[in-house]
């Protein structure tokens, strides 16, 4: 069976990246940039630090600091507005996977004309979205290298997942200096959601040797790094370690797609607007006990990748000894143990089930379930 392999033409890591970034976004020539970002990174001076980097190669930028943490519609259509009334010729995105999420839903919208939500699905686009060049400050969603776009519809009440090889953005920076003020929460967040993308991506129906290589080795680093860079957060050695590994996660899962654990968690951050990462955090030890019934010696894999002995176990106890690292490792980062703590109801659920049956996230996951499937993994996750 053939495989596409999709991944930003160009990717830059490591302490120092960002200024070597600028260097690049001079050389395709452009002129002015939309920068898209959150209010919290604005206020905090980053969008001021990028600007005046581009400032330096003779690059215009204007800013759209309205990405919100589930970024939306909304949000989307103001920065587009914006993006026209100043006659920018590319964006940046700055920031977690919401910023760049936003950022994807602007450009590819200001190179197809429509709405966003015309996207929705699987290639629905014609045309390259508006060049964008991806600038990372966390370590976790890896959406400065896919193409995945997940926009809020507010109306609806329903995260979309746009799924699209035009949303890639041509050029992506991990640079971990800008990922040493993030709090403890989100960088358990971001660390959990992408650990999710790595199980979810090797336990996939369309897994390829490529993507079982770039998801073995992100659960290992994450496993071996993410509770050092929890409880200390300028700890550099531990912050590149987050950014190598939610990148091969990031290639992973862009290639062998996803499964049902983040079908459920878009329906929980798009009823609650809830945070996708501790949502993913929850849900993943149940989705994966659902999915032991078909893929255990996937799971064995994954617990021997995360240090646990599995030496003389079989399948099914590699599987199991897989679902208790996880949930060893949330709890050592501080994520809620279930989705009552998160303001989950029980009796929003068969919406939920209903609303993550259809998202195209499902479609590779290695067990098919039945809406009375998923709804008994929402109440098991409770």
């Amino acid at each position: 069976m053939s495989s596409t392999f999709f991944i930003p033409a160009v990717n830059m890591m490591g302490s120092g990246s960002l200024e070597e970034a600028m260097l690049a976004i001079r050389n395709f020539g452009f002129r002015h940039a939309l920068i898209v970002t959150d209010a919290g990174l604005a206020k905090a001076g980053v969008a001021d630090k990028v600007a005046a980097l581009l400032s330096a190669q003779d690059i215009q930028s204007s800013l759209f600091d309205g990405a919100q943490p589930n970024p939306t519609v909304g949000n989307v259509e103001k920065g587009l507005a914006l993006l026209q009334q100043k006659g920018c010729d590319f964006v940046i995105s700055l920031g977690g996977g919401s910023p760049h999420d936003c950022a994807k839903g602007i450009a590819l919208c200001a190179s197809n004309g429509g709405k966003i939500a015309d996207y929705e699905g699987v290639d629905q686009s014609a045309k390259p979205q508006l060049p964008l060049v991806a600038i990372n400050t966390t370590a976790g969603t890896a959406s400065e290298m896919t193409r995945f776009c997940i926009i809020t519809d507010e109306s609806r009440h329903v995260k979309m997942a746009i799924v699209d090889r035009n949303v890639t953005p041509i050029l992506s920076v991990n640079d971990p200096s800008l990922m040493v003020g993030m709090p403890a929460g989100l960088t358990a967040a971001t660390g959990m959601d992408a650990l999710t993308h790595a199980v979810e991506a090797y336990v996939s129906i369309a897994a390829t040797p490529i993507t079982d290589a770039c998801a073995l080795k992100a659960v290992t680093l994450i496993s071996q790094n993410l509770r050092q860079a929890v409880n200390d957060g300028k700890n550099m050695e531990a912050r590149e370690a987050m950014a190598y590994a939610q990148f091969l996660a990031g290639m992973a899962f862009n290639n062998a797609s996803l499964g049902y654990v983040h079908a459920m968690a878009h329906q929980l951050g798009g009823f609650y607007d809830l945070p996708h990462g501790v949502c993913n955090a929850v849900l993943l030890p149940h989705v994966e006990s659902f999915n032991a019934a078909v893929c255990p010696q996937r799971l064995a894999d994954v617990a021997q990748a995360m240090g646990v002995d599995v030496q003389g176990l079989d399948a099914e106890a590699g599987a199991a000894a897989c679902i208790a690292a996880i949930r060893a490792l949330s709890a050592d980062v501080n994520i809620p143990a279930g989705l009552i703590a998160l303001g989950a109801k029980a009796e929003d659920i068969p919406i939920l089930a209903a609303n993550a049956l259809k998202d195209a996230c499902g479609l590779t996951n290695p067990r098919p379930a039945s809406q009375e499937q998923i709804e008994a993994i929402f109440r098991a996750a409770l």
